[in-house]
């Protein structure tokens, strides 16, 4: 994990010159300065860093005013408390604080940090502005040692119930860097999972995000739910722990959401293999940074609604009608909890509420195949979400693997994927890209009231124009009277 070059690198000498010199000049003024935590844990791997940390021996605060002044950046102080500054300049965030919890020292200050991989620093040259040579690291907790082992360690419980966000820290540790949480530190975690009812919902959502947008994020999930912590954090998953569902699944609800954000970080990482004849298609859709980490946040949340809608029929078979719509509104509360924006939780939201969309249609091919109409009215629900809702749909499959299982499911939604392809490129995308054939002034000028009724006929045209049984605005005129004609209730 360490790459060995990099301890003899002395990785500020490739900043800008600018920031050097005002390095020197903050390390003129502070008795020590020192280059500390992420900083030192990137360069150690073999990264350039560009969020630094650096830790005076004075008001941390005063420094980072003072080095904003230098740089002519931004400054803005993040704790008044523990003076605490930030200044962004020239592509670098730089944070600086002055030693923590009351020490006096570096080894000490080090020796509080969250875990033994942060707890490293370097000294800052007050000659060069850069590391201090020969490089010497401060590692008073055998950081470097558990990160050439791949290791999250915590130096004490404590450090948990001082600042329980900890706790979720180190899984995004452990997903973020491929490591393992030690087994004491485990073992500290699990009895303390409660603690993180405190830190504010932002600082939650930062680290959440951060696991969901790794690529470890299934197991990193499973790991928390063992432990305890994903049901202090999202108690609504909890009913579906040991519900039973129908044949066609062979886990309870709680493990088949967790195995289905597995078997879509699978899908993610190499659409091609289950959507073979498109896969520039999922890729162009996964290009956006958001959406691989949405479509995890909706797969580990797609049947949230089943406990809720959960009813067992006289025949004693098991149904949850509608549980999708009810995922759908439960997932919702839990967007706003975590202060999300609003265009995420609608793209969330509007996964889990389609998300057995493509099963419904696979059924309709096997019995009677799906007409255009019912392509364009899965288009636009999903609108550009439709790669992403067929991949949801592909890992809820490839979740549910009991007896009565439909053969062929993962297969049959790939070609539904390419039939509605074909569909879209050949009639609905000339419809939609064109002008309408009528609009609601040609609706005024055939005597009717603008209103609701606009919208259903301008929406039944279109299904008419895309199933190619109207062309050009006579027949549409023939076609809203016939409408009309068919339910005169609708004009009055």
């Amino acid at each position: 994990m360490i790459d060995e070059r990099s301890l003899a690198r002395n990785w500020l000498n490739e900043y800008p010159p600018a920031i050097l010199t005002a390095f020197k000049k903050l390390a003129e003024g502070y008795r020590q300065v020192y280059v500390t935590g992420g900083a030192v844990r990137d360069w150690l791997r073999g990264n350039q860093a560009f969020d630094l940390d650096l830790t005076v021996a004075g008001d941390g605060l005063a420094a980072a005013r003072f080095l904003a002044g230098e740089t002519g950046g931004a400054f803005v102080p993040l704790d008044e408390r523990e003076r605490v500054g930030r200044v962004v300049t020239d592509g670098l965030t730089v944070d600086i604080s002055s030693f923590r919890e009351g020490t006096s020292g570096i080894v000490d200050d080090l020796s509080r940090r969250d875990f033994s991989i942060n707890a490293m620093g370097v000294a800052l040259d007050r000659v060069t502005g850069t590391l201090r040579e020969p490089l010497s690291l401060i590692d008073p907790l055998g950081g470097a040692a558990d990160l050439a082992g791949g290791l999250i360690r915590a130096p004490a419980a404590e450090v948990f119930e001082n600042d329980p966000l900890r706790l979720l820290r180190a899984y995004r540790f452990a997903a973020c860097l491929s490591f393992t949480i030690e087994p004491q530190t485990r073992e500290w975690i699990i009895p303390r999972g409660e603690l993180l009812r405190r830190p504010a919902p932002e600082r939650i959502n930062y680290e959440l995000m951060a696991i969901m947008a790794s690529d470890r994020a299934a197991v990193t999930v499973a790991e928390m739910n063992e432990a305890g912590i994903l049901g202090v954090i999202f108690p609504e998953l909890l009913p579906g722990k040991g519900l039973e569902q129908p044949a066609s699944h062979h886990l309870d609800v709680l493990s088949h959401n967790l195995a289905a954000l597995a078997a879509v970080e699978k899908i993610i990482a190499e659409p091609s293999l289950f959507f073979p004849e498109h896969p520039d298609h999922f890729r162009a859709y996964l290009a956006a940074p958001s959406r691989p980490r949405l479509l995890k946040w909706a797969a580990l949340f797609h049947d949230l609604g089943k406990p809720e809608t959960c009813e067992t029929r006289e025949d004693g078979r098991t149904t949850f009608y509608n549980h999708d719509q009810a995922g759908a509104e439960i997932f919702t509360g839990i967007g706003r909890r975590l202060r999300w924006s609003r265009d995420h939780l609608r793209t969330v939201t509007r996964l889990i509420e389609l998300h057995m969309y493509p099963f419904h249609l696979s059924n309709a091919v096997r019995k009677s195949g799906i007409t255009p109409k019912a392509c364009l009215r899965l288009v636009k629900a999903a609108g550009e979400d439709l790669p992403g809702l067929f991949m949801l749909a592909m890992a809820d499959s490839l979740a549910s693997q009991g007896p009565l299982r439909p053969a062929d499911m993962e297969e049959d939604l790939a070609n539904l994927y390419a039939r509605i392809d074909k569909v879209y490129r050949e009639s609905i995308r000339p419809v939609l890209s064109g002008p309408p054939l009528l609009t609601g002034h040609d609706l005024k000028e055939m005597g009717l009231e603008p209103g609701p009724l606009f919208g259903r006929i301008l929406s039944g045209l279109e299904q008419a124009r895309v199933a190619g049984e109207i062309e050009g605005k006579e027949q549409a005129k023939d076609w809203v009277r016939a409408f009309l004609a068919a339910r005169p209730e609708e004009r009055d």
